[in-house]
């Protein structure tokens, strides 16, 4: 049977963060940028389980899950948050958002 080396993993990992990075500075919409975000912490649960399995230690499947739940959590608050400035504004745009004080 055969595995896939810890390196490679690591290597996958940042790739996705590299890439999730790249959508949060390059991208203008709330929805995309969400996404990028999440691609983020599938690389960050990705390197912890790579770890984990690196050091046949089960602390990277705990810190998966970790980052599980903190993804739900961003995923319910930051698409509540959306759906207000979308019916306040009628836009998307990341600019738009920063004009709405007080």
């Amino acid at each position: 049977m055969n595995s896939v080396s810890p390196e490679s993993g690591l290597v996958v990992a940042a790739v996705l963060f590299a890439l999730g990075l790249g959508g949060v500075l390059a991208r203008r919409n709330m929805l995309f940028v969400l996404m990028s975000i999440e691609i983020m912490l599938n690389a960050a649960a990705l390197a912890m389980i790579t770890a984990g399995a690196r050091h046949h230690a089960a602390d990277g499947q705990v810190m998966f899950m970790f980052i599980l739940a903190t993804a739900a959590a961003e995923v319910a608050v930051g698409l509540a948050i959306v759906l207000l400035i979308y019916r306040r504004r009628r836009t998307l745009d990341v600019d738009e958002a920063r004009e709405m004080r007080g």
